[in-house]
């Protein structure tokens, strides 16, 4: 006798068990940038609200106390979003403005060297009381006041202040390229930071799916098992599921709020809402053009200018132990107790004769130019080979976003035959079905996850060239 009321209540169970289609093999790839806003993938299927038991209206949330204010998403262009980020992170980030700063200290130690070609003049005043006694006899006293006025120019030095000059002109490139170092690395962060953000997101609308479904099964299973007594370990199952889907929400929830709280560090307290999937950061770029793009990058121009400005360093510290020509000319007057006018101007040539430990100081210039040289070469080596690793973990990562797809697909029917099976034949149990819709929801879960690794790969390998802004914009 309870089997008619129980095939009812399957019956009318059945559209709440109904879950969004799989995901298209289209949507994991990408559209051309042209179209920037892209859809979800993970959301694509969801029913319309008022289709079945189930819908975003559903009691069966609201039950569980959520706030799922925090899974909003925008629907502006990414890229915009992305770039937005970023000028808001470089503009209010201290330590891109210490970066500024020192390259600005740089800049004014090259005007300082280039000065050194000029003239330096040097006024000296002096004020004396003299008592001079020559042989007895008082010779003078009272006040001495004398005036002196210098002055220098160096003429020929074997390029000394010109190799100085070049020194520090590469350590302006080098403190410049810092900077810019430190904008990258700054970009890149907040963006990883943006697609977690955003990934979490998905992952807690995927989660709260899977939890107003396990909520309308709990439901149901509920008014069956007042009828029907034996079906209770099936009520324990689905609340045990449903524990298990709000156990995963939470978890989410908990990781997107750390994730805002590392983006507010960056960005600020006023977060923008979270961007959806970015269609330009889901294509690998072309591995032939990064490669040559990394010689574009800060940290290479960086190392690039650290050698050229060593090898000016020692030319110029080889350079001043050679002879030097400067003139210079002299003016004193001399008041008070004796008075006094002179004036003095020539040639000065200093030549080294023997400097201890000159040889020592212009080896270890060299050696220290070389070691640049070497360093240099050695951080574009790993990054060739860094850009290949990142480059295979791409493709591997959006291959498996791919296989996720079909995988989805026939998970998705599976869920179908299993819930046909269990709710008209008989020959499948209600475990079956709760396996199926789990096994559903975390393969959509994995997807997401397959298309924001490969996403912050993307964005990785832009960082090792020209950075993540230039293909943003």
């Amino acid at each position: 006798m309870l089997y008619p009321l129980r095939r009812l209540i399957v019956l009318a169970l059945a559209t709440s068990l109904v879950a969004p289609a799989p995901l298209a093999l289209a949507q994991t790839r990408p559209p051309k940038p042209a179209k920037p806003t892209a859809p979800s993938p993970v959301l694509a299927g969801d029913p319309p609200a008022g289709q079945g038991r189930c819908n975003e209206e559903d009691a069966g949330l609201s039950r569980m106390g959520r706030d799922l204010s925090a899974l909003e998403t925008t629907s502006d262009d990414p890229r915009a979003a992305l770039q937005s980020l970023i000028e808001t992170t470089l503009a209010r980030s201290k330590a891109v403005g210490a970066m500024r700063l020192m390259t600005e200290a740089a800049r004014s130690d090259l005007d300082q060297t280039r000065a050194m070609r000029l003239p330096t003049t040097t006024l000296s005043i002096s004020a004396n009381a003299t008592d001079n006694v020559i042989n007895g006899i008082n010779a003078g006293r009272g006040g001495q006041y004398g005036a002196s006025l210098s002055t220098s120019m160096p003429v020929w030095d074997f390029g000394r202040i010109a190799k100085l000059t070049e020194w520090r002109k590469e350590l302006a490139e080098v403190a410049l390229q810092g900077q810019r170092s430190a904008e990258e690395q700054l970009s890149l962060s907040v963006v990883t930071l943006a697609l977690d953000r955003s990934r979490y997101v998905l992952q807690g609308q995927v989660y709260t799916q899977y939890v107003r479904k396990m909520a309308c099964l709990v439901d149901a299973l509920e008014i069956i098992t007042r009828a029907d007594r034996g079906r209770a370990s099936e009520l324990v199952q689905a609340q045990k599921s449903l524990q298990q889907a709000d156990l995963s929400l939470e978890q989410t929830m908990s990781a997107l709020r750390q994730t805002e709280v590392r983006m507010r560090r960056l960005v600020g307290d006023q977060l923008p809402p979270s961007i959806g999937m970015t269609p330009s950061l889901s294509v690998l770029p072309d591995l032939a053009q990064m490669e040559t793009d990394i010689l574009l990058g800060a940290d290479v121009a960086q190392a690039e200018a650290q050698a050229r400005s060593q090898r000016s360093l020692a030319e110029s510290v080889i350079a001043g132990q050679k002879p030097s020509i400067s003139i210079s000319g002299n003016a004193i007057r001399q008041a008070g107790v004796s008075k006094a006018t002179e004036y003095a101007g020539g040639v000065t040539v200093t030549i080294p004769i023997l400097p201890p430990g000159a040889q020592a100081e212009a080896n270890a210039a060299v050696q220290r130019y070389r070691a640049t040289v070497l360093q240099r070469d050695e951080a574009v080596e790993a990054k060739r080979y860094r850009l290949l690793e990142m480059n295979e973990v791409g493709l591997s990562t959006l291959d498996r976003a791919h296989r996720i797809v079909e995988i989805l697909r026939n998970s998705d029917r599976v869920r179908a035959s299993t819930l046909q099976q269990w709710q008209q034949l008989g020959r499948r149990s209600l475990f079956d079905v709760m396996a199926a819709e789990g096994d559903y929801y975390s393969m959509r879960v994995a997807h997401v996850n397959a298309m924001f690794d490969a996403q912050q790969i993307v964005a990785l390998i832009w960082s090792m060239g020209r950075g993540v802004s230039t293909p943003l914009r």
